[in-house]
């Protein structure tokens, strides 16, 4: 690292696949300051605070907020959960760190639908904008900004709770996919990138992130029986009565019901068929494999 000034890490109390506090986690365990900025000083605050991690709370549309928390820091980590104020939050983000005027450089999460976008898309949802907006915000801003895309997390609702939900109840992968390709990425994986680029002389750039390789649903399903020892099947579901029957008894707000929507229709579009070597050549070492990854699951207590 190019200084030894302090870290900010927003959404540190969790998130998607928790990246914000994993990277809180892999910075104090290489023993640099780390400023964890966190929603609701709730039981997630303890363990940060354990691993030696300054804690502030606020909300990241609060420019007192945001400015407070940034003051002392040279690099900074942005990214929260899918909510309908997520371009409110980068702009505060953007505006505070050009009011500090010594940044060195923001890790910005994105996602890599935005590289496939336009001003004038309609076909992807609320969230995404919000996404395709907020780089722009700050390309604008003249920041040193690194854009982290990944394609889809493995934490998401798609793999993490609707796959797996149904893989424990009948060994089958109910999703609405055809038979396009998709190579979704683990939250441990794009941490680990967030953080080497946190630590490393590393250029604003844009950074997109893959699993190993894209793969059809049918595909992840063999490599599952194997793994598991136990028949796996995946079963290509309508799209609208997915929605009705698996992803509308989730209960989940509706902004992000409609984002977890339109990523399952965008993929059997396959908008989601695409692979990079980027977390190969920024960690040495290739991503976790989405079989690994559900393995894992399914092992843990729970299980099958």
């Amino acid at each position: 690292m190019s200084s030894t000034g302090m870290t900010l890490v927003t959404g540190a109390g969790g998130g998607t696949g928790g990246v914000g506090r994993t990277v809180v986690e892999l910075l104090r365990g290489r023993d640099l300051p780390v400023r964890a900025f966190l929603h609701h000083d709730d039981g997630r605050a303890g363990p940060l605070r354990s691993a030696g991690a300054e804690v502030v709370v606020g909300d990241l549309t609060s420019g007192a907020d945001v400015a407070r928390a940034m003051d002392g820091c040279r690099r900074v980590y942005f990214g929260m959960s899918v909510s309908p104020s997520y371009l409110q939050a980068t702009a505060v983000v953007g505006a505070a760190a050009r009011a500090g005027g010594d940044l060195e450089l923001l890790v910005n999460m994105s996602q890599m639908t935005v590289s496939q976008m336009s001003l004038t898309s309609t076909g992807e949802s609320a969230q995404q904008h919000l996404h395709w907006l907020g780089e722009q915000v700050l390309d604008w801003s003249g920041l040193p900004v690194a854009h982290v895309r990944p394609t889809v997390f493995l934490e998401n609702p798609l793999f993490r709770i609707l796959a797996l939900g149904t893989i424990r109840r009948d060994g089958t992968i109910r999703l609405p996919f055809g038979s396009e390709r998709t190579s979704p990425v683990a939250a441990a994986d794009v941490a680990a990138v967030v953080a080497a680029l946190l630590t490393e002389d590393r250029k604003p750039d844009v950074y997109e992130l893959t699993g190993p390789r894209a793969q059809r649903i049918d595909e992840l399903a063999a490599d599952l029986t194997t793994a598991l020892g136990r028949p796996v099947r995946y079963v290509d579901v309508d799209y609208d009565e997915w929605v009705r029957h698996d992803l509308e008894p989730l209960g989940l707000p509706q902004h992000v019901e409609q984002h977890v929507a339109t990523m399952a229709r965008l993929h059997a579009e396959g908008r989601y068929d695409r692979e990079t070597d980027t977390v190969r050549r920024l960690l040495g070492r290739p991503p976790a494999t989405a079989s690994d990854v559900f393995s894992g699951w399914l092992a843990a207590p729970g299980g099958p």
